[in-house]
């Protein structure tokens, strides 16, 4: 029996459709299969910068794929929050290192900000630190909280304080510092603690609140004088440097935070993966006291505590914003 030229295709056709049905469906590549970029908003050298540089390595070891640390300076760190709002795919393999000033401040203060923050989708708590108000005591001789008012009212126009960015936290706690202590303060922005840093020994600028990972080797090295620390207590390894509080400004108590973000609709499971693994490289005792020594208390939490933590930072950050009528263009 003959078999038509047309039915004959027919068959083969079924024949190889039935041979690729039966064909295992390639999976995905498990995440990551690539490296992954870790934004930082600041320029190399300031405590954020530190930060990044200390975890990557380890975060990737566990990872089993680099963690390449991109520093992206500008607009107060709101040029690499949009970038990572707005970046697609929504893959995990863009990573912003973020800050309550980003997160908390910045919205609130400006009355638009390039990016929402509802983009951005939490991984982990990083790390918390506090501030220490410094001086240079080449420019400024003073001892005291109470001495920096006093000069800053006897100076023609004031004294120059350095901003690692305008709406940083190192920048909100100075204007609080300001309204606070009605000292007469001038604000000389930077594009990230670095420079700010070196105008500061250089005695361009006068004074400025520092986080304390990149102020301590400056103050241990005799280059720049502590004042006071920002927080609500004072600091283990300086036991006899009061805090702002102490100092005269009653109530005074500022910190910071940093964390972690990826781009909204990133899949849960490489978020959790993320947030696992830094998990790990926080319980390193080697990494906590690297960290620790320079300021930086290393704290992990879940991609869901952290979110509720933000919203909490924010509505406190909101209120205060408010109360002291504090907005930027």
């Amino acid at each position: 029996m003959s078999i038509s030229r047309r039915s004959a295709t027919a068959a083969i056709a079924c024949i190889v459709g039935g041979d690729l049905l039966a064909l295992p469906v390639r999976a995905q590549a498990a995440y990551p299969d690539r490296a992954i970029k870790l934004i930082v908003p600041y320029a190399a050298g300031g405590g954020s910068d530190f930060f990044a540089r200390v975890v990557s390595q380890p975060l990737g070891d566990i990872l089993g794929q680099s963690v390449v640390v991109d520093n992206r300076p500008g607009a107060s760190g709101m040029i690499a929050t949009s970038a990572v709002a707005r970046s697609l795919p929504a893959d995990g393999y863009t990573v912003l290192l973020t800050n309550k000033a980003l997160l908390c401040i910045n919205p609130h203060m400006y009355a638009k900000t390039p990016y929402d923050v509802t983009e951005l989708e939490p991984v982990s708590m990083g790390g918390r630190f506090d501030f220490v108000l410094v001086v240079n005591e080449r420019v400024l001789p003073v001892n005291t909280v109470s001495d920096i008012v006093a000069a800053s009212k006897k100076a023609p126009n004031g004294l120059n304080y350095g901003s690692p960015g305008v709406g940083t936290t190192h920048d909100f706690a100075m204007e609080l510092f300001a309204r606070a202590s009605g000292a007469k303060l001038t604000k000389v922005a930077y594009k990230g603690g670095a420079p700010a840093v070196q105008d500061l020994m250089a005695g361009t600028i006068s004074l400025m609140f520092m986080d304390r990972a990149t102020a301590r080797p400056h103050i241990d090295g005799g280059r720049l004088k502590a004042i006071a620390v920002a927080g609500e207590k004072r600091v283990a390894s300086w036991p006899n440097l009061p805090t702002v509080a102490e100092s005269g400004l009653s109530g005074f108590a500022i910190d910071d935070w940093l964390g972690f973000t990826v781009r909204r609709g990133t899949s849960p499971e490489a978020v959790q993966k993320l947030a696992s693994a830094f998990a790990k490289v926080a319980a390193m005792p080697e990494i906590r006291k690297k960290l620790n020594e320079s300021g930086i208390d290393i704290e992990a939490s879940s991609p869901s505590d952290f979110g509720k933590f933000i919203a909490r930072e924010s509505v406190e950050s909101k209120d205060l914003i408010t109360k002291l009528n504090i907005k930027l263009e």
